[in-house]
C-alpha cells in the first residue's frame, strides 16, 4: 500500500475492486459454503441446551490441552470483546483511509458490525441453543475475530500498487487467522462455548465479510463502467470547420 500523501489521481477518485477477478468465484463459493454450515448446524442444534457428539469428543480435549494457561485464555477471550474489537476495526479503517483505499475502509467499517448484529440479534435468538443458560450459537467472539481476520485477508489480496510482497501478505493473513482461531478455541477451553458454537461463529464472520466484499466490488464495477466508456462524438461541433458555401454564379446577359 502507499501510505503517503500526494495529488489526487483517477485511481484515487475511482475506487478499485477489493478482490482480483480470479478470487471472486472462490470467494462466492466460500460464502455460500459458510451459509450452508450455519444453516446445517443451526437446524441440528436448534433449541438444544447441550453439545453434540462432536462437542463431546473435542471440548474435553481442548480444555485439557489449553486449561493449563488460564491467564493466556482470559487475555484471548478479552480480545474478542467490544472495545478491543472496535479498536481493531478503527485501526483498519484508518489504514485504508491513509492509503486512499475507500472501498477497503467501507469493508473494514461494515463487515464486523454486520457480522456481530447478525450473530447476536438474529441467529442466537432464532436458533436458541444455550450453554450454561445463555444463548451460545454462533459464538460472538469467533464471529468478531474471523470477520476482522478475513477483512485483513481481503485487503491484502490485491493491495494498491503492489507495495506488499506476496510473502509478507501471506504471513500477515496467516497471523490474523491464527489469532482469530486462538480466540475461538480459548472460548471453548474456558467452557464458555461448545466447539460447534465456534465453528458457527467462524462461518458467520467469514461468510458475511466475503459477501460484503463481493457486494462492494459489484458496486465499484457499476461505477467504473461509465468512466471506461468513451464519450460519443459531438456531431454538433465537428473537428474541422465546414467550408463556406460557394457563391451563386451570375447568369450571362
Amino acid at each position: 500500500m502507499t501510505w503517503g500523501t500526494g495529488t489526487a489521481s483517477e485511481a484515487d477518485t475511482v475506487p478499485r475492486p477489493l478482490l482480483p477477478p480470479p478470487f471472486r468465484r472462490a470467494a462466492a463459493a466460500l460464502a455460500v459454503g459458510c451459509a450452508a454450515v450455519v444453516l446445517a448446524l443451526g437446524l441440528r442444534y436448534h433449541g438444544q441446551p447441550h453439545g453434540g457428539w462432536l462437542d463431546a469428543v473435542l471440548d474435553p480435549r481442548i480444555q485439557a490441552a489449553l486449561g493449563r494457561f488460564p491467564t493466556t485464555l482470559r487475555i484471548l477471550a478479552d480480545a474478542g470483546t467490544l472495545v478491543p474489537a472496535a479498536l481493531m476495526v478503527a485501526a483498519l479503517v484508518a489504514a485504508c483511509l491513509a492509503a486512499r483505499r475507500w472501498t477497503g475502509a467501507v469493508l473494514a467499517a461494515v463487515a464486523e458490525p454486520v457480522s456481530i448484529v447478525l450473530t447476536e440479534y438474529v441467529l442466537k435468538p432464532l436458533i436458541g441453543r444455550t450453554h450454561g443458560g445463555s444463548l451460545s450459537f454462533p459464538s460472538g467472539h469467533a464471529t468478531a475475530l474471523f470477520a476482522l481476520a478475513v477483512t485483513v485477508a481481503v485487503l491484502l489480496a490485491d493491495p494498491p500498487r503492489g507495495r506488499w510482497p506476496a510473502g509478507a501478505r501471506a504471513a500477515a493473513v496467516l497471523a490474523a487467522l491464527l489469532a482469530a482461531t486462538a480466540v475461538a478455541l480459548a472460548m471453548v477451553a474456558l467452557d464458555a462455548h461448545y466447539f460447534t458454537d465456534a465453528i458457527g461463529g467462524v462461518a458467520v464472520g467469514t461468510g458475511v465479510t466475503l459477501a460484503c466484499a463481493l457486494i462492494l466490488d459489484r458496486l465499484v464495477a457499476r461505477r467504473r463502467l461509465p468512466a471506461a466508456r468513451p464519450d460519443p462524438p459531438d456531431r454538433s461541433r465537428p473537428d474541422q470547420p465546414r467550408p463556406a458555401p460557394a457563391a451563386p454564379r451570375r447568369s450571362a446577359g
